[in-house]
């Protein structure tokens, strides 16, 4: 059961939250890595904000229920550390990421600026998850002009089936790369870029950036989460995966994520983009995500841009579940609580919107009402495959995937949701509107 008192309403384009930072709950959160520390889950993000000139030093929040966030403050009290500074002349901090090695929190930040490839990757610690942290100095640096060089920015700490620190990096031209940490100093023990592991024939209309990995030790995979094209207008998060922390990675159709012959788009499997139900403005832009494994449940977090006045950035969690061929589906509706069960076929019938996260669409992905039954004879309907798993038959296409309880944030009411993907790896989102 969702309790919708325990659930925030949107305020979207409350400009009265601007000058008031205690007010920064979801609002103008930008690159958000998402981290749990005993009984809170923490946010930490870019020195983004709309409204208001943002400040420097890393942004943080905290929940105890991944809905309800409150305003903590920023991990330094002195802005852009002075190497970081002189090297790229960066006002703010971007792309944060922070992990614990024993006793010691490493929080890696990027320092550049807009459309520049002269960065920097950083590392600071501290004994306590909301600092202050103390500057360690370079991790990596790249210089302007080396566009085949990795983009020193967007460091995700992982950590393989063994327990050993990996970071995974880079953005834009010279491609994402890997490479493995020294856990005694955070940093790599060999200076370098690593192994170049996705790359794309990229402009800024067509970027590769906010690399993140995580192993699914039931599935034994490393997935690399990265996302796609424009920070703007039709960012959009996509997948590949492999059995070796270091690579091939790849996607559905087994194209590698190096593979810079195909058309842009026919590499890695889109999970969400810009999507709108029939209710509501919906949303635009979602991208550079993290994801969490708590327990046995996946989350996955990221940024997404309001569709009216795309200034406006938010913070998003979703539940990740994983198909029977194991590959993660993304819930089209905000975490409210809700918890993988079995669901009675009974209760699934009835209206519903779904849509396609169409891979070639840089629009916003329009729901179709449709009417699903239980009946085989019909051209659309719901085949029950084990407990919360779902074959969806529309029109002879078999879409297969997971039911899951839902909040409806644009009805404001208890529904169900479904993610799943047909046999070409296109994946498909629906949720449930009547009662």
């Amino acid at each position: 059961m969702i309790h919708s008192n325990t659930i925030p309403k949107d305020k979207l384009y409350d400009k009265s939250i601007l000058e008031d930072q205690s007010k920064w709950t979801t609002n103008n959160v930008h690159d958000p890595a998402l981290v749990k520390d005993g009984d809170w889950y923490y946010v930490f993000s870019t020195d983004a904000s709309y409204g208001i000139k943002p400040k420097a030093g890393v942004q943080i929040r905290k929940s105890k229920d991944l809905i309800n966030w409150q305003w903590v403050g920023y991990a330094f009290s002195d802005g852009v550390p002075e190497e970081a500074e002189k090297w790229t002349g960066a006002l703010g901090l971007w792309a944060p990421e922070v992990t614990k090695y024993g006793d010691t929190y490493y929080m890696y930040y990027s320092a550049s600026t807009f459309g520049s490839t002269q960065s920097f990757i950083g590392l600071a610690t501290s004994k306590h998850i909301e600092g202050p942290y103390e500057d360690q100095g370079l991790v990596y640096k790249s210089l302007e002009g080396e566009e085949d060089e990795p983009n020193a920015i967007d460091a995700n700490i992982t950590f393989d089936k063994n327990g050993e620190p990996w970071m995974v990096f880079g953005s834009f031209f010279g491609g994402i790369h890997v490479t493995k940490i020294d856990p005694n100093t955070g940093k790599p023990y060999q200076y370098g870029k690593g192994r170049l592991i996705a790359k794309r024939h990229v402009s800024v209309e067509r970027a590769i950036e906010g690399p993140y990995i995580v192993y699914n030790p039931d599935l034994d995979y490393y997935y690399l989460f990265v996302s796609y094209d424009s920070l703007f207008s039709n960012y959009n998060i996509r997948v590949a995966r492999s059995k070796n922390i270091e690579g091939p990675y790849l996607d559905f159709e087994g194209n590698d994520m190096t593979n810079i012959e195909l058309p842009p788009n026919d590499v890695g499997l889109k999970l969400l983009g810009g999507y709108k139900f029939q209710d509501g403005d919906g949303w635009v832009a979602p991208g550079h995500n993290s994801v969490l494994k708590d327990g046995d449940d996946y989350y996955v977090c990221h940024h997404i841009r309001a569709e009216k006045d795309k200034h406006w950035h938010y913070l998003h969690i979703r539940k990740v579940v994983w198909s029977e061929d194991g590959w993660p589906l993304i819930s089209p509706e905000r975490y409210a609580g809700e918890k993988e069960i079995p669901v009675n076929l009974k209760e699934l019938t009835g209206e519903w919107e779904y849509f396609l996260v169409d891979k070639e669409n840089n629009n916003q992905d329009s729901s179709i009402c449709i009417t699903i039954t239980d009946s085989p004879q019909a051209s659309i309907y719901l085949l029950q495959l084990s407990e919360n798993r779902y074959m969806l038959n529309v029109n002879g296409t078999e879409i297969t995937g997971k039911v899951l309880p839902s909040w409806d944030w644009e009805l404001w009411k208890e529904t169900f949701v479904f993610m799943g993907k047909d046999s070409k790896g296109q994946v498909y989102l629906a949720k449930k509107m009547n009662d």
